[in-house]
This record gives structure tokens, sequence and C-alpha cells, in this order.
């Protein structure tokens, strides 16, 4: 067995045996607990692309881990590690994901057996373009079918491929942008998504840092982010955004961690400089005033108040979870800390803010785009206009009143419609705040010890009435 086949079973039975524990806190039918669990299908495909003038022979997949709602939704990923057992975890999260956070979505995800990095961008679309005619032949794919979305090694650009092959098969659907969302806003997509998940990290971890009752004695000083040292592992678009709304509210970046090594300064790593040096470099060695760690992983064990993996799965195992030194864990990632590793992180009181909550923020935005696309109009297209009338008029009968007038700087600020990107930030930051305390709420009243779990149990409620009320079950 490879080792990247061990890592994706580990993977998925780290998701198994989370759910297995939430679900004893259930009162759902065990035959409604299996059918939650259990993944509803899964599609393997090869087919042929000519590269460099010869014939390759490429492998994807695509999992519909749940039909309870429809359509599904998951991301695609291109990696040379896809792994079926991997590609079943995501999937299997993607669902409860969506519960947690109330998108009316299924779980699904994919994959292609192919590295972004080395191959040309003639290969990319060609692989792209080809994995989605499959998925299309086989209707696999639609709107309210399942609507695939960026993932690692993908993006906007990708996206925009698959949009544009559906849209010639299904020549004439009027909603057949909302095959796929993440496209680049020309296309379809929608302002906010680039950041989206980095954003609700940032949205989430605040919630989190205000929890007078959960943080009790965990050594945190105060309850803003003003101050509190973070350690990122990967500066994807993930930690990036989620490292940069965390600095722009006072946090302190202390180091990053990435596949050729990790830097570090207890003084701080401004994350814009540090990202451009890296796209400038191809590393993130040697960015000024910063210690280089050769082994990046060591900078996990590194102390901070906060700990934010935002790579890959498996990050944190039973082998490293004893020396984690950080007060807060916010999983960016999907599955970055095994089940091994949380028992041992949880009795050394570290509070984990788990990805199935914290990550969402991306599929969250996915659904307003998709919403977008289904409604063929721009997000405070028809509002902000009237918005700003009503606005001006209220600061008009202000100064009148009062007799002073306002600057045109102040006049401005008060009078601005809500375009697109407000509505969408807005509407983040809005479900990521609910669904924490939703989360919390659960925790209290089952006495629950750990976010996760009661997260998990949260999201599992919510199928099971979606499962009840379709009457297949007494």
């Amino acid at each position: 067995m490879s080792e990247n086949h061990n890592e994706g079973k580990k993977f998925l039975d780290s998701v198994h045996q989370y759910f297995d524990h939430a679900a004893k806190y259930s009162r759902l039918d065990p035959g409604i607990l299996a059918q939650i669990k259990a993944c509803n299908s899964v599609y393997k495909v090869s087919f042929p692309v000519e590269i460099d003038g010869k014939i390759e022979v490429i492998e994807g997949i695509r999992v519909q881990h749940s039909h309870h709602k429809l359509p599904s939704k998951g991301g695609i990923r291109f990696s040379m590690q896809v792994d079926e057992d991997e590609v079943k975890a995501l999937a299997s999260l993607m669902t409860f994901k969506c519960a947690v956070v109330d998108v009316p979505f299924g779980g699904a995800k994919g994959g292609v057996k192919i590295n972004p990095r080395t191959s040309s961008v003639k290969t990319l679309e060609k692989v792209t373009r080809r994995y989605a005619s499959e998925l299309i032949k086989k209707n696999l794919i639609g709107p309210g079918i399942d609507v695939p979305a960026p993932d690692y090694g993908t993006g906007s650009r990708e996206m925009a491929w698959i949009a544009d092959t559906y849209q010639a098969f299904k020549y004439g659907e009027i909603s057949a942008l909302g095959c796929v969302t993440g496209k680049p806003v020309g296309q379809g997509g929608i302002r906010g998504r680039a950041e989206a998940t980095g954003l609700g990290i940032y949205f989430g971890l605040r919630e989190a840092l205000q929890d007078i009752e959960l943080l009790e004695g965990r050594g945190l000083e105060g309850t803003t982010m003003e101050g509190k040292s973070i350690i990122v592992q990967g500066l994807g678009n993930v930690g990036y955004h989620a490292a940069y709304f965390c600095q722009q509210d006072g946090a302190i970046i202390t180091g990053i961690a990435e596949r050729e090594g990790g830097i570090y300064n207890a003084k701080g790593i401004d994350i814009q400089e540090a990202f451009k040096h890296r796209s400038e470099t191809g590393s993130i060695l040697n960015f000024k005033d910063c210690e280089n760690i050769e082994n990046s992983v060591e900078l996990l064990e590194r102390e901070c108040d906060v700990l934010l993996p935002a790579a890959l799965e498996n990050q944190i195992h039973e082998g490293n979870a004893a020396n984690i030194k950080a007060k807060i864990i916010a999983e960016g990632a999907n599955g970055p800390v095994t089940r091994e590793a949380e028992e041992i992180l949880l009795k050394n009181r570290i509070v984990i803010l788990p990805d199935l909550y914290l990550n969402a923020g991306g599929v969250t935005v996915s659904y307003f785009e998709w919403l977008k696309n289904l409604s063929n109009v721009r997000f405070g297209r028809m509002g902000k206009r009237a918005e700003e009338a009503s606005y001006r008029k209220l600061v008009n009968a202000i100064e009148t009143s009062s007799g002073k007038t306002m600057t045109a700087t102040e006049r401005a600020l008060l009078i601005q419609g809500s375009d697109e990107i407000n509505l969408v930030r807005s509407g983040l930051e809005d479900t990521m705040i609910n669904a924490y305390h939703e989360i919390r709420d659960v925790m209290k009243k089952q006495n629950i010890p750990d976010l996760r779990t009661a997260a998990f149990l949260t999201a599992i409620e919510k199928i099971g009435v979606s499962y009840e009320s379709l009457g297949i079950f007494p």
C-alpha cells in the first residue's frame, strides 16, 4: 500500500471517528445515522490527453457523499497525490460543513491526478475541459446536480474552463453558469470569493477570542485580536488571507511555514511583504529580519497564541501533538489534526476551532455566487442607489436640524449604499457568528467538552431532519 494511500485512509478514518463520537450524543435512529455517514456515490474515470506529442492517461474522481440536499457541493483538487479515501474524507467533511453553516448543499469532492506546478497552461486546460466533459456526459455536474469549486491546485481559471465547457454542452441553459463556483468576476463569479475562506477564519477566530467562558484559564490576555501571536502553516490563498485579516486587526504573525521551509520573527512578520517575497523568489526563506527554519514542521511546535494550519491534512498527529504549545489551533485546512492528536491536544487544554466550522467561509460565499448565477443579477444592483437616496435625505435632515454641515468625507461615508462586496462580507460575517454560537449552545446543552464534537452533532441533527422529512424512515 502506498504512503499516500495510507495518509488518505488515515484521514478518512479520522473523519469517521469524529462522526461516530458525535453520533453517540444523537437520538436519531441508527439507520439514519448510518445513511448520513455513508458515501452515496463514487465516480472514477481515466481519459487520454495528448501532452507534448504523447498520449497520457489521466485519472479523475468525483465523490458525492450526500444527496440529502441538492446540488451537492465541493472543490476539485489537482495533485499527483489524489487518493480515493482522501477525496471521500473531503466530501464527507463538505456535507457536515454545509450543514453547520446552513448552506443547503450536500457534500462532494473531486480530484485529478496531475501536477499543476509542472504542467503547462495548455495541458491544464486540456485536462480540465476533458474532466469536465466526463462529468457532464454522466450527468454528474450541473446547477441543480453537483457544483464544483476550486481546491488545492485549482483556481478561478480552471473554474472558468469548466463553466465554458458546460455551456458548450448545455447551450441555452439559462442557469448554466451556476454549474461551478469560484469563477472570475467577469465570468459569473462574485466579489469577495477569493478571500472568503480566509476572512471566514478571521471572523470565527475573532468570535472565539471573545468567548471568555471557553478560554478561561488558557493563558490568553484580552478578548480581541490585538497582540495575539499567530503561526501560519501554508501561505496559499487560505493561509495568506486569514493571516492578512488577523494582522489588520492587530494580531502579530510570528511564523510562516511552507513546503520549502519556514521563517520566524517574534516581533512580527509583514504578511503582505512575505507573500510578495515568496512570489518573487519562489521561496519563503531568507525574508528580511527572520530566522530561517529548515524543517518547517518544527515551526508548529513554537510558542504562540494561535496555530493556524492552512496546508494539508494530518499535519498534527500523535507524533508531534504533545509538543504543540499553542493555546488555540484554528483549522484553516481540512483535517490537519488527526483523531489521535486531538485527544492529546484536548488533554493539554488546547482549544481546537474545527475545520468543518472554521473554513466554511469558502462554501458560504460559493453559495452566494450560486444564488447570483441562478438569479442572473449582481447583488446590490437594484438596491444600492435607493439606499443612498434614503441615507442622503436622513443626512440632510440631520444637518438642517442641527445647523451643522458635515464634511464631504463624512457625507460619503454615511450615505454609501451596500454593493456586492459589502453584502457578501456582511453575509459571511453573520453566518460565521451565528454558526459559532449555535455550536456553543449545543456544547452547553449536551455537556460536550469540545467544539468539533459539538459541530459534528449540530450537522448530524440538521441532516437527520432532512432525511426524516423525506418520509423514507419511520
